[in-house]
């Protein structure tokens, strides 16, 4: 068999995710399997059954993450390929989960063509990537790489109230195993979530780095008032005291320019009626840059704004960081790996950075790290609309395909 030739099965991709697609089903199209839930307890079992079925041996370690693995000729380190089945509550079918299927897809083809590789192959899925439930996010591949000790994760608290570790056991998913201990490369498989490759017409993306994140939670004190009979000059609104927050990181981040982006993503008020002056706002800051100079001197001005603004309103503002990480640069030689496949199979490529966290920037702390984007129609991401034609599906996986051999038989001749 010409291993260059051999291709992965586009209709069995599709129908890969679209089943898993069902788990958590929205109405209207669209998922909702956030991190250690009910819809999410099922999306794992019926991922492990697909592993299980595929002959990979399965383990899921302490924090959740679920590792298949296919034995290679040798025993040594594993080329990782993975990513995430969790989603934000109005998720899509691709966010994540093409890169877990993909992975999958990839080992299909391998048993299809009994090919046996030199290096075991894994195929992961990382527990609470999108941090839609729990912060941090990428906490599980974060944990594995050692970057967040494991009781610490496990006493992390949800936006509802629960208890990592305590919804870990109730899920079933509180493993006892670990994941590979050596990785000799790490290829995650995404969709871009963007609008880039669609709007130039370019069939893969090979991501440079992910750039850095800066996620703060900001509480703002001030009293309780009639609407109608306190005068502006007397109060201490906290939800204008939000407002002009959010305002000023618009204003901040259009005048920092470049590729700074700032959002106030969600905004809390108490006690939230018509005719009472806000007591409390409870408010988040995400700030983003490939350059951590310059993300400081975002992380700069919003401490400026905070201290503006709590003097003018006469409030009080507290700050709970719930998320850092420094921008991460993957490595050359697999970025050139990416490009080089996706050319050799008449694939056009444009280089570029991922404006979302990832699991590979996790994993780049510990082992050789790229990813592969494929195009999002109309950029859109984090909604139901979500949503990647199928024969770009099939390109980004051929090219996971074809790294994954270059990388799991180094002596990757014509014939296998």
């Amino acid at each position: 068999m010409i291993l260059q030739e051999l291709r992965i099965d586009p209709a069995r991709l599709v129908s890969g995710v679209e089943r898993l697609g069902k788990i958590g089903a929205l109405e209207g199209g669209g998922v909702c399997r956030l991190a250690l839930t009910p819809s999410e307890k099922l999306g794992r079992d019926h991922l492990v059954a697909e592993m299980k079925a595929l002959g990979l041996k399965v383990a899921i370690d302490p924090i959740g993450n679920i590792f298949g693995t296919r034995k290679g000729r040798r025993e040594g380190p594993a080329v990782m390929l993975g990513s995430h089945i969790d989603t934000v509550a109005t998720g899509g079918l691709y966010d994540g989960a093409l890169g877990v299927l993909a992975g999958l897809e990839v080992i299909a083809t391998l048993n299809d063509g009994n090919i046996e590789t030199d290096l075991p192959v894994v195929v992961a899925a990382f527990t609470n990537e999108e941090g839609a439930r729990f912060a941090p996010d990428m906490l599980g591949s974060l944990v594995f790489v050692g970057g967040l000790p494991l009781a610490d994760a496990l006493d992390i608290v949800s936006i509802d109230g629960k208890r990592l570790g305590d919804e870990l056991e109730a899920i079933g998913y509180a493993g006892t195993d670990q994941g590979p201990e050596e990785v000799a490369a790490y290829f995650e498989l995404h969709i871009e979530q963007g609008p880039v490759l669609e709007d130039e017409k370019i069939e893969i993306g090979v991501v440079l780095g992910v750039q850095g994140i800066s996620w703060t939670e900001l509480t703002i004190r001030g009293r309780s008032a009639h609407a109608g009979t306190t005068p502006i000059r007397l109060r201490r609104d906290a939800g204008l005291a939000a407002a002009r927050i959010a305002a000023g990181v618009g204003a901040f981040v259009r005048a920092l320019g470049g590729d700074q982006v700032g959002t106030v993503g969600a905004i809390t008020l108490t006690p939230n009626l018509v005719n009472v002056v806000a007591e409390k706002a409870v408010m988040t800051v995400d700030l983003r840059n490939p350059d951590e100079a310059l993300l400081q001197a975002a992380e700069a001005k919003l401490a400026a704004l905070i201290e503006q603004i709590a003097g003018e309103e006469d409030v009080t503002i507290e700050r709970r960081g719930l998320a850092r990480f420094e921008p991460v640069d993957f490595t050359p030689a697999l970025i050139e790996n990416i490009d080089g496949t996706a050319k050799a199979l008449g694939l056009s490529t444009r280089r570029l950075f991922s404006g979302a966290g990832h699991d590979a920037q996790m994993l780049a702390r510990i082992a050789p790290a790229a990813m592969i984007f494929v195009p999002s129609v109309n950029g859109i991401s984090h909604n139901i609309t979500e949503y990647t034609e199928p024969a770009d599906l099939a390109n980004g996986a051929n090219v996971l395909l074809q790294v994954t051999l270059k990388q799991a038989l180094p002596t990757n001749g014509e014939e296998a």
